[in-house]
């Protein structure tokens, strides 16, 4: 199949130069869990002996911004947040359908498996008046056709995994270090780095969606022993990759990341501490800024620049 311009660019920044990838100590994976265990050692003491934290890269995001946000516990499920997660499922039946691929069809078949549970989003997705659902299933479409768009067929031999799970428990599982990333290719070649991780981002970029991808990096190389090739940021708005190269380096300093928010959490879930307030673009859709002069303030003077 010919490539467009931007499938190609895609198919290439990838994939890289085959001899021009690292290779990695077998004994990397055990520094990286001993740095991370005797850094929240302390944290783990203060936890109640029945009690296990579970960390993931939104709620690492969120402690590392504003700590009483974080705290906020509110949720509610809407168009706009839940347009990913069905675009996310759509595209994964994408890469595993054996019949012709039509962006609606696979919206819809995503709309009925998400909708066939238990969980909070099913519960509101079966609650969805007419209008709500057909502007869910046009903003998701929308994203699934960009996708197929920008991205080129994904043969067998990239090995090709979709929401792939990962997880590493710490400190005698009382840290669950866990996530789902939305795509993987490749594979290591023993010592060699040949995967590749992928998020799909449905919205504007942000500094975090790196720190996202670092987090599950780390974890990949916990469970696996030799670390992901290369880590990358799609766009479907923007038709935009951004790729970013995993080293050593990187791992140690995700490692300080993970145990710094994991004191965090303990410290806020104990109430060791007062939550910090740190003001920010979010804070323009925060519940708690009619009542955080910090929030007021920064969308006041935003307003007035």
């Amino acid at each position: 199949m010919q490539l467009n311009p931007a499938q190609h660019d895609v198919a290439t920044r990838l994939r890289g130069d085959r001899n021009d990838r690292p290779s990695y100590d077998d004994e990397l994976r055990h520094v990286l869990r001993a740095r991370l265990e005797a850094g929240i050692a302390d944290a783990v003491d203060a936890l109640p002996r029945t009690s296990t934290l579970v960390v993931s890269k939104n709620r690492l995001t969120a402690v590392h911004a504003c700590e009483a946000r974080y705290l906020r516990d509110d949720f509610e499920w809407s168009v706009p947040a839940a347009r990913g997660k069905v675009a996310h499922k759509a595209i994964e039946l994408s890469i595993n359908w054996r019949r012709e691929i039509v962006p609606l069809v696979l919206v819809d078949e995503a709309l009925a498996r998400l909708e066939d549970g238990e969980d909070d989003f099913a519960r509101w997705l079966q609650g969805l008046g007419e209008v709500e659902r057909a502007e869910l299933r046009a903003e998701a479409n929308d994203r699934v056709v960009k996708f197929l768009e920008c991205w080129p067929p994904l043969p067998r031999s990239w090995r090709p995994v979709t929401e792939a799970a990962v997880r590493q428990d710490l400190a005698g599982d009382r840290i669950i270090l866990r996530g789902k990333v939305d795509l993987t290719l490749g594979a290591p070649d023993g010592l060699v780095a040949g995967k590749v991780l992928v998020d799909l981002k449905t919205g504007a970029a942000k500094a975090a969606h790196l720190d996202d991808l670092r987090f599950y990096a780390l974890v990949e190389t916990l469970r696996l022993g030799t670390p992901p090739l290369r880590l990358a940021t799609y766009y479907l708005d923007q038709g935009r990759l951004v790729p970013e190269d995993v080293s050593e380096p990187l791992l140690m300093s995700t490692v300080e990341r993970v145990v710094a928010g994991v004191v965090k959490m303990v410290e806020l879930a104990t109430g060791a501490r007062e939550p910090v307030r740190r003001a920010g673009p979010a804070c323009r859709w925060c519940p708690l800024h009619d009542e955080c002069d910090e929030g007021r303030s920064y969308t006041e003077a935003d307003d007035d620049w």
